[in-house]
């Protein structure tokens, strides 16, 4: 026992703290646009390289619900024009949101309502829709000792009976198609969907398959859009912290201080 808490001493502090700081390599976050980047012929360029479209030189945007985080069009470009920097925040919310170009639209926060609610204490049921497995991985990574995502209240619940929303993955293959819907409607009202990845979003790479849905939003109403192919887990923190709470930023008495 006591060589236990000896080891348990020298360890330390796992968890990380708030706010988080950047995404360690090679995990790739928020993509930096340059003011000039379609302005030339760099975007046509990344645009043809870019295998869900993401890009769009004539619109002048970035599509976040579709981009894989591959880094071809960072290598294509030679790093002018779009990078991915190590920053884990990224646009959340309406789908809308997470199309940027020379401004990026400012995440929206639950309404009063919702966050009387939930904001204290958050149950969600995943569903992996069809994916590749790799959001549901990260999702349950919130779990661990280094994410810690019990300290802020929220949780991930084994019933849809028991849960507040739904955190869906995965494109919505037709077979899952009724599962999704059933398990939708089994969760009390109100109830939140959250999209969560690519092929949530938009499909991602299996967009325009006849066996997927292209995303949960052709399916359920999704009250927000967590990007990443997959999201990192500060990600997915910080898009459900920022819902709910206002957070980056300032903590709000109405939100529970996180254990330390």
């Amino acid at each position: 026992m006591f060589e236990s808490i000896v080891g348990r001493k020298r360890k330390g502090k796992a968890t990380v703290s708030l706010p988080f700081g950047n995404l360690p390599e090679p995990f790739r976050g928020m993509p930096v646009i340059d003011p000039d980047f379609f302005y030339g012929e760099t975007a046509e360029t990344c645009a043809r390289i870019c295998e869900t479209q993401a890009i769009d030189p004539k619109a002048q945007t970035l599509d976040l619900g579709r981009c894989i985080f591959c880094g071809l069009c960072e290598e294509a470009c030679g790093a002018r024009g779009i990078r991915f920097s190590p920053d884990p925040h990224m646009p959340y919310g309406k789908r809308e949101h997470l199309v940027i170009g020379d401004t990026t639209p400012e995440s929206p926060i639950a309404d009063r309502t919702l966050r009387s609610l939930l904001g204290r204490s958050l149950h969600l049921r995943e569903v992996s829709a069809g994916g590749c497995n790799g959001c549901d991985l990260e999702a349950q990574a919130l779990g661990n000792p280094v994410f810690d995502l019990q300290r802020f209240g929220i949780d991930f619940v084994a019933s849809p009976r028991h849960a507040d929303g739904l955190l869906v993955t995965g494109p919505v293959s037709r077979n899952m198609k009724e599962a999704l819907i059933k398990t939708y409607e089994a969760v009390a009202e109100p109830r939140i969907v959250i999209a969560t990845g690519a092929c949530a979003i938009s499909g991602g790479i299996f967009r325009g398959s006849y066996a997927v849905e292209d995303g949960v939003g052709s399916v359920l109403p999704v009250d927000v859009y967590i990007p990443g192919c997959p999201p990192h887990p500060l990600t997915l923190l910080s898009a459900l912290l920022g819902f709910f709470a206002r957070y980056p930023g300032k903590i709000p008495p109405s939100f529970p201080t996180p254990r330390t």
